[in-house]
């Protein structure tokens, strides 16, 4: 297969989950391929799983300096930039009392703030045309209970996409959205919830999916490739939601 033939993508938050998949087809397709972690362990073991060529870069999607970081070692290795998946993010559930600042801070500063910075940083290396892919989320458009910061983060990241469509097209840089519904993925071991809960929020989760199942990290990959491809060409400001019929009920 090569849909992605003679193109560099960044694929950020590539050590697992989603992002991991992204890289894996991507590969599969050709591309040449960088990926981003936080952690350093995890950045090498991705990197070797994924074989091949792959660019991996140590980077805290929140922090701003090391957005212009990742673009001055993709120029580095790669001159330009074909496509870019802005996957790496956090999903922090609580209720309303539970949020400080500082916790509020994290989540903005890595779902939205981070992206904003690092496609700034990418800009001047993007090649004409060129694809940018966000990672949004199904949370952006229901009142999932405890969501509120991360789906608030996320609603952002597709305003953006729609505002920076407008802004960037006329260099050949088309912006779009992907965004997942529940996806077995690491993230939701993260949450800080101890098994029973896990369990419990899995059960409750399920009831509200029409497909009856948790979504697979491949299944937004393939989403994500054809929107770095030329495939998609006439895709420009769009979000594609790959939720199992959730948003429906």
């Amino acid at each position: 297969m090569s849909r992605l033939a003679n193109k560099t993508i960044l694929v950020t938050g590539g050590t697992t989950g989603i992002g991991f998949a992204a890289a894996q087809r991507a590969l599969e397709e050709g591309a040449r391929v960088a990926i981003t972690g936080a952690n350093a362990q995890r950045l090498e073991e991705a990197k070797a799983a994924l074989g091949g060529d792959v660019l991996a870069i140590l980077a805290d999607a929140g922090d701003v300096s090391a957005q212009a970081d990742i673009a001055k070692a993709i120029q580095a290795r790669f001159g330009t930039l074909d496509a870019v998946f802005v996957n790496a993010g956090i999903a922090p559930f609580g209720p309303l009392e539970s949020w400080t600042e500082e916790t509020f801070d994290r989540a903005i500063g890595v779902n939205l703030k981070g992206p904003l910075f690092l496609i700034q940083a990418l800009a001047p290396i993007l090649a004409n045309p060129a694809s940018i892919v966000l990672n949004g989320s199904i949370n952006a458009h229901i009142g999932m209970p405890n969501s509120s910061v991360y789906a608030a983060s996320k609603a952002g990241l597709i305003s953006l996409a729609r505002t920076l469509s407008g802004e960037l097209i006329g260099r050949g840089v088309r912006v779009n959205v992907v965004s997942p519904g529940p996806v077995s993925t690491p993230l939701y071991g993260k949450l800080g919830l101890d098994q029973a809960s896990l369990d419990a929020m899995s059960s409750g989760i399920l009831q509200n999916l029409p497909v009856g199942r948790f979504g697979e990290p491949r299944e937004i990959a393939d989403a994500v490739v054809f929107l770095a491809s030329d495939e998609s060409r006439f895709t420009v400001g769009s979000e594609l939601i790959i939720d199992g019929g959730m948003s429906t009920l």
